[in-house]
């Protein structure tokens, strides 16, 4: 890939001070070629999730570099969006004023905040309940707000941090579905951490699987598959049952 496209990690090593020094990554190089859909899976405390606050700016102390669109990460900045697991709305705000809330320091008038908060609520399917608070909401729901709120900023990067990892499996489905759909509407580079192989090798282009001991990828294994995808097919149940196999039943 161009050097000036993308996101780029480059022998990306991290330390957590406060236990001795422990290498939580080490050694980490991957590219992410622009409008690419990855997913990381790995067992828990390979460093997935600390990857992916690196990537987000969250975290500036770790030795390596990472690079997006040719620009240097240093912080976070609106060209970069995240979702976790827990949506994290504002209880006192209503589904509105919640996804309002990515854009206080967007370079905006008010007229085109409004659109874009209107646009994007119903991109996640949520038009009718612009009004409604969090606690009026089930949980895949208020998902869906957090998903609006990553992307109202319109940024070229969405991180998602095992954002279905708290919904019970039928509500995790039809998100999952959704955010195929997602994807092929913003066609946006998304990153997304997940502990889920069904949902890794459902959504991405690629499936990057990470190894322990310290955090370092083990395989990157290509997903050649047409979409929208169906979990029950034959092709995607034995990609899975490779990567599981392969890796997962190892470290079990």
């Amino acid at each position: 890939m161009a050097t000036n496209e993308g996101l780029a990690l480059r022998h990306i090593s991290k330390r957590y001070e406060g236990d001795a020094g422990a290498p939580v990554l080490e050694h980490v190089d991957l590219s992410i070629r622009s409008g690419e859909f990855v997913s990381i899976v790995g067992a828990s405390g390979c460093g997935k999730s600390t990857l992916l606050r690196l990537i987000a700016g969250l975290d500036s102390s770790f030795d390596g570099e990472i690079d997006f669109d040719g620009e240097r990460v240093v912080s976070t900045d609106l060209s970069r969006g995240i979702v976790f697991q827990d949506h994290r709305l504002f209880p006192w705000l209503d589904v509105e004023q919640n996804v309002a809330v990515a854009l206080r320091n967007a370079p905006l008038n008010k007229h085109d905040k409004a659109r874009a908060i209107a646009e994007h609520i119903e991109l996640v399917g949520l038009r009718g309940y612009e009004r409604h608070f969090p606690h009026q909401l089930s949980g895949g729901m208020a998902q869906r707000v957090a998903i609006a709120r990553g992307l109202v900023n319109r940024p070229r990067l969405l991180l998602l941090d095992e954002p279905f990892g708290a919904l019970d499996a039928l509500t995790r489905s039809r998100l999952q579905s959704e955010l195929q759909r997602i994807w092929a509407h913003e066609r946006i580079t998304m990153v997304l951490v997940t502990h889920d192989v069904d949902e890794a090798v459902l959504l991405s282009d690629r499936v990057v699987v990470m190894q322990a001991g310290p955090g370092r990828i083990g395989e990157i294994v290509d997903i050649p598959l047409p979409r929208p995808r169906d979990r029950s097919h034959a092709d995607v149940t034995r990609i899975r049952d490779e990567i599981v196999a392969r890796y997962f039943s190892e470290a079990a």
